[in-house]
């Protein structure tokens, strides 16, 4: 997970950080999902001392933000959360715009099928349908992270984002080698966006978990940003040679159909 505050935290606003900390634990917390996160691993999480994250926690809990379970002592989503959200997705969601375009490209290819969004340096994954192949990677599932170029979803967006704001990030997180393998150093993560830009589509070829390959495909907003992807994901030897070229075929068909979508919308 990356646990880098976003951009917009930043700066000099009188009381910028204190908002940026619990905006921070806040996201923590709701990756944690419904399993929850204790304080102490919220705090090295969030590079906190422990009673600052429990002061801070406490203060979000006290408006509905985030809640705990007196029973086991983790922190949860609390119920506001569930209130903004419904009226945030008005604006934000497309899930109920991707949802048969997501399902169709699992049916088509028999593999998993994957919608993710964009959320800072971050890729989350919205909705999962699995085909009807029966061995499946579980790497990825509603709710889960990944650092933008990690993932074939994040590779994806980041290929196409603009060359300065690719150039700041792979700055910035110089260290995602040290997390995730050798295979994530600047240099090679440029050399897959290259690659993603002259076919199209991103490739993950088990960087993550050995075995586990996953494809990924921008899907633009009306301006023309890569805000969202598609992915599939599956065992190695269903990804190699004239399949691959054929799911990814398929994959940029759907991801051009959920664009058109979103910009009609």
């Amino acid at each position: 997970m990356d646990t880098t505050p976003l951009p917009s935290a930043r700066g000099n606003v009188p009381g910028a950080q204190a908002v940026a900390r619990a905006a921070h634990l806040l996201r923590l917390v709701t990756a944690a999902g419904t399993e929850g996160a204790a304080v102490g691993d919220l705090a090295r999480l969030a590079d906190l001392t422990r009673p600052t994250a429990h002061r801070l926690l406490s203060a979000l809990r006290q408006e509905g933000l985030v809640d705990r379970d007196d029973a086991t002592g983790r922190w949860l989503p609390g119920p506001e959360l569930y209130l903004m959200g419904t009226i945030a997705a008005s604006r934000f969601d497309v899930t109920s715009l991707a949802r048969d375009i997501v399902r169709s490209l699992a049916v088509r290819t028999e593999e998993s099928a994957f919608l993710s969004v964009r959320r800072g340096y971050e890729t989350v994954c919205l909705v999962r349908e699995d085909g009807s192949f029966p061995i499946r990677s579980f790497v990825l599932s509603e709710g889960v992270r990944f650092p933008l170029g990690v993932a074939s979803a994040g590779l994806a967006i980041l290929a196409f984002l603009p060359p300065d704001e690719v150039d700041a990030y792979l700055d910035r997180h110089d260290d995602l080698s040290d997390r995730w393998g050798a295979a994530h150093a600047p240099t090679r993560i440029r050399s897959r966006i290259a690659d993603t830009k002259a076919r199209g589509y991103a490739v993950n070829p088990g960087l993550i978990v050995e075995g586990s390959w996953g494809i990924g495909a921008a899907v633009f907003t009306n301006a023309g940003e890569p805000q969202w992807a598609l992915s599939l994901t599956g065992v190695e030897f269903r990804f190699g040679g004239e399949r691959l070229a054929e799911l990814g075929r398929i994959l940029l068909a759907h991801a051009h159909q959920l664009s058109t979508r979103i910009a009609g919308r």
